[in-house]
């Protein structure tokens, strides 16, 4: 089973710019989807973007399109998440999960097997 490592958040000001880190160890993200998720306080869960590792299509919420950038290292076996232009309203423990997946298209949330720890992002306005 891999396992999810995420990094790179933190404190940031509005219309910061930071990248988040998702690694994964124990085997390569090949056949997966792997997926940003967000959780602000007292809000569940929801999604922010995806990419599927064989066929490399994205997918992005409406809140994060055009200013935030999922994209994949095959060799470091990363995917990471740039975000530009953050808003107040990003702030949230952000959420790295990953599942087994042979389609071109993008598993709900409830399929994602595996999860990171979260790594929180404060943006102060």
């Amino acid at each position: 089973q891999v396992q999810l490592v995420e990094s790179g958040g933190g404190l940031v000001q509005a219309g910061g710019s930071p990248r988040l880190s998702c690694a994964a160890s124990g085997r390569t993200f090949s056949n997966y989807a792997v997926g940003w998720f967000r959780q602000a306080p007292g809000k569940e869960r929801t999604f922010v973007s995806a990419v599927d590792w064989n066929c490399g299509s994205t997918s992005y919420a409406d809140s994060v399109k055009g200013r935030f950038t999922i994209s994949r290292d095959n060799a470091k076996n990363t995917v990471y998440l740039q975000m530009n232009s953050l808003k107040p309203d990003d702030t949230a423990v952000y959420y790295c999960g990953a599942t087994p997946w042979f389609q071109c298209n993008y598993p709900p949330q409830y399929e994602y097997s595996r999860w990171g720890q979260g790594t929180q992002v404060t943006v102060s306005s």
